[in-house]
């Protein structure tokens, strides 16, 4: 199957493109996202990585020509290094990721990126004869490493990072403030929020909550882009960021301690099969 083949897009306008794999049916398929500047294109996350991602961009005429090159410089992006957004990392030249995980990417840790695919998510392999359980997620040397604050500058655009663990240790947001948008990668998006994987801490996942609903208050996002599902507004935001807080009381926190025992010992086991 070719990358043409394997992915799809829609186009959001302003330079915006949603991006996802067709056939990896699944609640963990990540949302996909290419920003294209005036100097620089970015790709937030990049999937599985069965098919390359630059290569689908280019087959798709999505990344345009830089005056007197081929194209722009192009960099992913990514808001955590969980396999459904870190696997197609492998295919870029150009990498970034917050420095809390780039020990983990860097040495291709499965256990770290919380790697867990089934064939029956797979509905069209990629290839003859592949097989979910043949994959991981690769060791990627990062070319930048991300911290609190930094900026991304596209050329007329400047995404800005704000580091927001809790769902893993390194997850951050990209804030597009001129635009008043937000990429929020897995740190929330329309549905229950994660904290129960291994480097996930719910005291930090209620401080980020708590980031979140004052960007709201500032009225500094209006334009949610997350890492899965629907994009949704500030409204929204708001009411999900606070009702994590809501709820962060003792009994969840007990439940979670259990998950969490439960997710790290099947993770150890089944990488331990694979590395055996």
């Amino acid at each position: 199957m070719s990358a043409l083949e394997w992915f799809a897009h829609k186009p959001l306008g302003d330079g915006i493109f949603w991006i996802q794999e067709r056939f990896y049916e699944s609640g963990n398929r990540a949302n996909i996202w290419l920003v294209r500047g005036s100097q620089r294109d970015v790709v937030i996350d990049a999937g599985l990585g069965l098919r390359s991602l630059p290569d689908y961009l280019r087959a798709a005429g999505l990344l345009a020509p830089a005056e007197g090159s081929e194209s722009r410089p192009l960099l992913a992006v990514a808001t955590h290094v969980h396999f459904d957004h870190s696997g197609g990392l492998q295919h870029f030249d150009e990498v970034a990721v917050h420095s809390a995980e780039a020990a983990a990417l860097q040495s291709g840790d499965n256990y770290e990126t919380v790697t867990w695919l089934s064939d029956r998510e797979v509905v069209r392999p990629p290839r003859p004869g592949w097989r979910a359980r043949q994959f991981r997620v690769p060791p990627v040397r990062p070319s930048r490493l991300l911290q609190e604050g930094d900026v991304i500058s596209l050329g007329d655009r400047q995404l800005t990072v704000m580091h927001m663990p809790g769902h893993s240790r390194g997850s951050i947001c990209l804030h597009d403030r001129d635009r008043k948008i937000l990429f929020s990668g897995d740190v929330v998006y329309d549905g229950s929020m994660i904290d129960w994987l291994p480097y996930s801490r719910i005291s930090d996942y209620v401080a980020s909550c708590q980031r979140l609903m004052e960007l709201v208050d500032r009225g500094l996002v209006e334009k949610v882009l997350p890492g899965h599902f629907n994009m949704f507004g500030a409204e929204r935001l708001y009411w999900l960021a606070s009702n994590y807080i809501s709820q962060a009381g003792i009994c969840h926190k007990v439940s979670t301690c259990a998950m969490r025992s439960i997710a790290s010992m099947v993770l150890r086991v089944t990488n331990s099969r694979f590395t055996s």
